[in-house]
C-alpha cells in the first residue's frame, strides 16, 4: 500500500495528519507501512495530483475523502466528521479507508 500526505507550505494539519495516520495504521495491524508527505506548491501540481487541500491523503493514488464537484487548489481542507468539520479526517475514517484499501 502507498500512502501519501499532501500538504500546502506550512500547513497547520500537517503533524496532526501524519500522527492520525499513523495511529489508525497502528491501530488496524499495519504499523511497519510507511508513508511520505510531498509538499504541493502551485496549481498546477494541484491540478496533477488531484489535491483539493491541505492536508490530502492519497491510498493508492486515490483520495478515500474525495468529494464530487470539489475542485484542486492551494487551500485548506475541511472533512466532514461525526464531530463537525475538521481539518483532518476523524481516525475512525482513516481507519475503515485503511483498511478497505487494504482488503480486509
Amino acid at each position: 500500500m502507498e500512502i501519501e500526505v499532501l500538504v500546502v507550505p506550512d500547513c497547520p494539519n500537517e503533524k496532526s495528519a501524519a500522527e492520525g495516520l499513523r495511529r489508525a495504521l497502528d491501530d488496524i495491524g499495519l504499523g511497519d507501512t510507511a508513508f511520505t508527505t510531498r509538499v504541493i506548491t502551485d496549481q498546477a501540481e494541484a491540478e496533477q495530483s488531484g489535491f483539493t487541500g491541505s492536508p490530502t491523503i492519497l491510498v493508492d493514488g486515490r483520495d478515500p475523502f474525495a468529494e464530487p464537484g470539489r475542485v484542486a487548489g492551494l487551500t485548506c481542507r475541511a472533512y466532514r466528521t461525526p464531530e463537525g468539520l475538521a481539518g483532518v479526517p476523524g481516525l475512525d475514517e482513516l481507519r475503515q479507508a485503511l483498511r478497505a484499501a487494504a482488503g480486509s
